[in-house]
């Protein structure tokens, strides 16, 4: 149900991200035409200003006073027609502006077999951009212009201005759609490109996320595993404590019938102190101990190892250890200890001896748990801390070579170390070191 849940907002995100990636894709692809546009009128209007500044004042006036075509007028329309061609404009041409509804073509700057049906002949360019020049005298642009004769074009316009500043016509100069088109189609094939490497990146994004989530939930899954498996041993240590309690209590109980049934009471109130001060010493392992997980396990351990006729000591620091967290402390401890009471078990019961040592170093920088037994000699060898890899021979239904090997995944997590050392007394050091975080 969970993995579902998970693959569903999976394929929902990825419909987002897609819808979302599209969307940007037509925004930016209509942002896209209206910058090339701009883009190409401003330097159309750029290249007006340049061309009205340059045009022969002198010349224009004597044609505008013999309105015909004459020298004035052919030497000004081959100039215009020589900066269209360069230009690779449309029209380059002057304009009389003398009422804000329509204007008027007076040089077309074309050659003779295209020229248009005469000088003053009404140009096409909307009413919005002549009164703007009318009115205000300033420079113009024009949006798409839709002609039936000339086509799609886009028009743009400055002022020509004589020796006294006065506006005495205006430069026209249309542009042809299909540069912006070709200009536009040029910068769309990038934008597809971008658009593909997007949803390429989207798609590594999307099956990332899913890898991640599934190494995620493995991970978890075999922690949990780890962790309940720790939790199971210790439970199937703790019950095999309390049976072997049961039994130890009703050997007492005959004790000290049968030591009381043959008059021996002095005997009966030593073997019932001795059981005291056994109880008492467990007892006062959590009163001297702050974290309480790891009282618990102290106490679970001390039960075991007289189970089996071990001495356990313990030297416990006064810390909450707060830096590691009890599961992990509780993997490290259980594990280790167990390791050390299988061990020392095989010895005679007068050597058998475990400490357990947890503490802080002196600069407070790092935890240190140490478990020491008595028990046969571990050799050099790399491979003690591999899975599955154990020194016992293997026993039906159980499964060898899994403790030091989750010790050291968690201490591989908190950058930590582990180490053993065994000497020629036939003694056996873990010790393992965790950075306070």
């Amino acid at each position: 149900m969970k993995n579902n849940k998970i693959k569903l907002i999976l394929v929902i995100s990825a419909v987002l991200l897609v819808v979302f990636n599209a969307f940007s894709f037509f925004v930016t692809d209509r942002n896209i035409e209206a910058t090339v546009e701009e883009a190409i009128a401003n330097q159309a209007l750029d290249t007006a200003k340049e061309v009205s500044a340059r045009i022969d004042i002198d010349t224009y006036k004597k044609f505008l006073e013999n309105r015909e075509k004459n020298d004035y007028y052919w030497k000004l329309n081959n100039e215009l027609n020589s900066i269209r061609e360069n230009i690779g404009a449309l029209y380059v041409y002057i304009l009389e502006i003398n009422n804000p509804n329509v204007s008027y073509v007076m040089i077309d700057g074309v050659p003779k077999d295209q020229q248009g049906p005469g000088i003053g002949w009404i140009c096409t360019l909307p009413k919005e951009q002549v009164s703007q020049a009318f009115y205000k005298g300033t420079p113009y642009t024009s949006n798409i212009i839709h002609d039936p004769g000339h086509g799609k074009y886009l028009s743009v316009g400055a002022p020509i201005m004589d020796e006294n500043d006065e506006i005495i016509g205006f430069l026209g100069i249309d542009i042809s759609t299909d540069k912006i088109n070709a200009i536009n189609d040029s910068v769309q094939e990038n934008n597809i490109v971008i658009f593909l490497i997007n949803s390429v990146f989207l798609l590594i994004v999307i099956i990332s996320s899913y890898l991640i989530q599934s190494w995620y939930q493995r991970e978890v899954a075999k922690e949990v595993e780890n962790t309940e498996d720790t939790y199971q041993g210790e439970i199937q240590t703790l019950l095999s404590s309390v049976s072997s309690l049961r039994h130890d209590y009703s050997n007492h109980i005959q004790v000290i019938h049968g030591l009381l049934t043959i008059g021996e009471t002095e005997k009966a109130l030593q073997y019932v102190n001795s059981l005291s001060n056994e109880v008492q010493l467990i007892e006062s392992i959590n009163s001297t101990i702050e974290h309480p997980g790891l009282g618990i396990l102290l106490k679970s351990k001390k039960i075991a190892a007289q189970n089996h006729q071990i001495a356990l000591e313990t030297k416990i620091a006064q810390n909450s250890y707060q830096s590691i967290k009890t599961t992990d402390m509780i993997k490290i401890l259980s594990n280790l200890i167990d390791n050390a009471i299988d061990a020392t078990k095989e010895l005679p019961e007068q050597m058998r001896r475990i400490s357990i040592l947890c503490d802080v170093n002196e600069e407070e920088t790092h935890y240190i748990f140490e478990i020491t037994n008595t028990g046969p000699k571990i050799g050099c060898n790399k491979e003690i801390f591999k899975q599955g890899f154990s020194t016992k021979p293997a026993e039906d239904g159980k499964v060898r070579g899994q403790g030091l090997f989750i010790v050291k995944e968690v201490v591989r997590k908190y950058n930590g170390k582990i180490s053993l050392h065994s000497t020629d007394e036939n003694i056996t050091t873990a010790t393992v070191v965790i950075p306070i975080r």
